[in-house]
This record gives C-alpha cells, structure tokens and sequence, in this order.
C-alpha cells in the first residue's frame, strides 16, 4: 500500500518574518556603529557629509604616542597570560578531583564557583578590591591578576570536568595496574587527553581576561591598566582629546578580541564542553 507523500508544510509564516527582520535590523545597525567607528578613525575630519573628507593613518600614531599602546598592550598581553596560566595549573587538577571524586558538599562547592561566572562581576568586584588595597595588592600588576582569577579560576574548572567525565576511568586504572603513581597517571595520561579541553579554556580565558573591565577598573593603577580600561579612561576622563585617536583605540582593541575569538573558535568545540551521557547496557 503506497502512502501518498504530501508537499511539505512550510512552517513560519508571518512571525518568522518578523523574527527575522528583527535580526537583520539588529545586524545592520551593529554593523553601520562599527563601520562609522572604523571609517572615523582614518578621517580627516567628518562632520555632517556621508564621508569625511579625506582619510588619513596619523591618528593611530598620535593614538600610539598619547595613550601609551605599546606599554598597554604589553600589560595586557601580560595579565592575560598570567592569568590564563594560573587558572589552568590550579583549574584543571581541582576539575579532575571534582569529575573523579565524591564528597559531601559537591553540590554547594559547584554552586560556589558558579556565582563568580554567573553574577556581574561588579557585585563582588568593589568587595574584592577593598580586600586588594587592605592587602596593597591593587594598583599592580599582581592585583590585577589575582582579581581576574576570581571568575577565571571557576571558569576553568567548570569548563574542564566535562572534557575528565569523557575520559574513561578503565585508562587511569590500566595505568595504575602498569606501576604509575597518581602522578604519572594525571601527567602522562590524562593530560595529553585532555589538550583539547585546555587549549579551549585557555583561550577562553583569555579573551574574557582582554574584555574585563569591571575588576581591572577597580584594582588597576596608573602602570597597570588593560587596553578596555585604557580606553575607557581616554573617552570618558577630563581632557580634550580628538576623537578619532579614541576611535583608531577603538579598532585596535576590537582587531584584538575579534582575533582572540577568531583562535577560540578554531579550537574550541561546542559539543566537547557538554558531558557525553554514558548508556547503561540493557540486559
């Protein structure tokens, strides 16, 4: 008996096109804010034409000169390195013991280092900075540091024991039947099973560590400031600066973390952040 096959049932209707229109509208304007920051940087002077009337490269050199980029880049490139650094030799040993390990009090150990992810960071970042200058930790680098790796150090560990859950333990117990140590067990075996999972919190890391602003802004000093934070202080305190040299900031910190994330999606997989549901067999 042949089942007739009918034509397909279009699905949307009026809604999807307005769902869609919205999306557009939205992309179109977020595109038409970058480009009019991108084509005010070159300008020469732009006031009410379409175009500026010429275009020029000066003001990133006066934007390089003025604000200081090459010290401030390599603050950054520093902080953030360090940062990346710490969480993973911390992280990833406290993600195995959390995916590998069960103890009273897991659930609320998880519920803790879900808040520094999960809450603006200016909740407990002005608490965080009290405790920094109590300490004379912040306006260095080092404070800088140790407040990003209050949401960086929970962001690896949430991160990492959904790449150790995937990892048979039948491996670990294998080599422990072999002669190695706890040791060489997690340094010879499950780390090199594992560089696809810390290549992608790292880089992760990384970039959340370029775009903080909240924490650094609050602990940062004069010799210590990220580029976010740098720009930031160069469009909004006192001063008469030109706004192109703010813009060519602009576009150099957006080359930066559109790069970053340009690394991040090339390494990292989606679907290797969620833990794979193991099947139970049936008898």
């Amino acid at each position: 008996m042949s089942v007739p096959i009918g034509r397909p049932r279009r699905r949307g209707g009026p809604y999807a096109w307005i769902v869609w229109g919205g999306v557009a509208f939205f992309l179109v304007n977020l595109l038409a804010l970058i480009l009019s920051v991108v084509v005010d940087s070159f300008a020469t002077s732009w006031f009410g034409d379409w175009l500026p009337r010429g275009f020029t490269m000066r003001w990133y050199a006066e934007a390089w000169d003025e604000f200081g980029l090459g010290d401030v880049l390599r603050v950054t490139l520093v902080v953030a390195l360090a940062v990346v650094l710490v969480a993973l030799a911390l992280g990833v040993p406290a993600a195995y013991a959390l995916a590998r390990r069960t103890f009273p009090g897991k659930r609320l150990v998880l519920l803790l280092l879900l808040l520094p992810v999960l809450l603006p960071p200016i909740t407990y970042g002005i608490p965080l900075a009290t405790v920094l200058y109590k300490f004379q930790l912040a306006g260095s680098m080092a404070g800088v540091i140790a407040a990003n790796l209050v949401p960086a150090l929970p962001f690896v560990v949430l991160v990492m024991t959904p790449f150790i859950e995937q990892i048979d333990t039948t491996i670990e117990s294998a080599a422990r039947m072999c002669g190695a140590g706890t040791r060489q067990v997690f340094l010879r075996v499950l780390v090199p099973l594992l560089v696809p999972g810390i290549l992608a919190a790292g880089i992760l890391v990384l970039v959340r560590t370029v775009a903080m602003f909240e924490l650094t802004f609050l602990v940062a000093g004069p010799d210590s400031q990220t580029l976010v934070v740098a720009l930031f202080s160069a469009a909004f305190t006192p001063g008469i600066r030109a706004a192109q040299a703010i813009d060519a900031m602009a576009v150099v910190y957006t080359m930066l973390s559109a790069a970053l994330l340009a690394v991040a999606l090339v390494f990292v997989n989606p679907t290797q952040i969620v833990a794979q549901v193991k099947e139970t067999p049936v008898d």
